[in-house]
Order: C-alpha cells, then sequence, then structure tokens
C-alpha cells in the first residue's frame, strides 16, 4: 500500500505484516513494528511512544543487510506509535533502504 501526502519529500510504503525495529531513546529500549516505510522515516507501533523532538536510535535489517540510523520524533500518539524522519544514515545503509522501497513500490 503506497502512502502520499503532499507535505511528504519521499512514498511511503504501508507494511501490512510489519518489519521489526529496535530502537532506544530517553532510555528506553524496544523492539515494535514498522508500519509504514520510505527513505524520509518510518511509522513505528509503540503503546508508549517518546514526545516529538526526541531524537531515537533506530536498528533493523532489510534483505540486503543491517540499517542503523539516526531519527527524530515528528509525532507522537500514545496507544499508537510515533512517526520519525531519519536524520543521519550511513551511504550504504540508505542504498539498501532504498532498494528495499523502490521493490516494494514496484
Amino acid at each position: 500500500m503506497l502512502e502520499t501526502a503532499k507535505n511528504r519529500r519521499y512514498p511511503r510504503v504501508g507494511l501490512s505484516n510489519g518489519m521489526a525495529v529496535g530502537w532506544q531513546g530517553m532510555g528506553m529500549h524496544a523492539v515494535s513494528r514498522v508500519g509504514t516505510l520510505g527513505l524520509g522515516g518510518l511509522f513505528i507501533a509503540a503503546p508508549d511512544p517518546p514526545p516529538p523532538g526526541q531524537i531515537i536510535q533506530l536498528f533493523f535489517t532489510v534483505p540486503e543487510g543491517e540499517v542503523r540510523a539516526r531519527a527524530i520524533v515528528r509525532d507522537s500518539h500514545p496507544g499508537k506509535g510515533m512517526g520519525v524522519e531519519f536524520t543521519f544514515m550511513a551511504a550504504e545503509a540508505r542504498a539498501r533502504l532504498d532498494r528495499l522501497v523502490r521493490k516494494l513500490l514496484g
């Protein structure tokens, strides 16, 4: 499922099975499910997400390998999850993520 919005720089792909993502920030460590995925960020399902503005570290695996990134929480919805925007990702990891998103967009 492709999600678009006028304020998004990159398209996002809905992940019905939800890929796992490890994240940490504010002294919290958790493994959650990704609801939507894009080159600009993710929506992560989390019952008690950090507040907007919080910086978190992300760790997840795509078919070609591991992706590690730093992100900022843009939207936080207690009981549902958080929308995060990537602020740093190594070039190799970004290339892996780009290939996955292109494949999912078909």
